[in-house]
């Protein structure tokens, strides 16, 4: 299956963002290679997908916390597992 890197890009964050434990950018940066700006141009491209995120505020400063995947929106999470596979392969390619 061919995919556009940019969707696949977002599908992927928005996936992570689900799997891994408290996901902050940082630890975004560490799961994909990316440069912090891509993550976090990432982040704010996925509302555009109507994939919604929450920041979890957690810690003095206003940016500590974390990211919650609170809405797929149009997408299902099934879908987007079942072909992270050819997603990645898109990214790596």
């Amino acid at each position: 299956m061919e995919l556009n890197p940019v969707f696949a890009r977002r599908l992927y964050l928005a996936f992570l963002v689900e799997e891994m434990e408290r996901p902050n950018v940082p630890r975004l940066i560490e799961a994909t290679g990316w440069p912090r700006r891509t993550i976090q141009d990432v982040i704010k491209s996925l509302a555009g997908l109507g994939i919604e995120l929450a920041f979890i505020q957690d810690g003095r400063r206003h940016n500590d916390g974390y990211y919650r995947l609170t809405d797929w929106g149009p997408f299902k999470r099934e879908w987007v597992e079942e072909r992270k596979r050819d997603i990645v392969c898109t990214l790596e390619g």
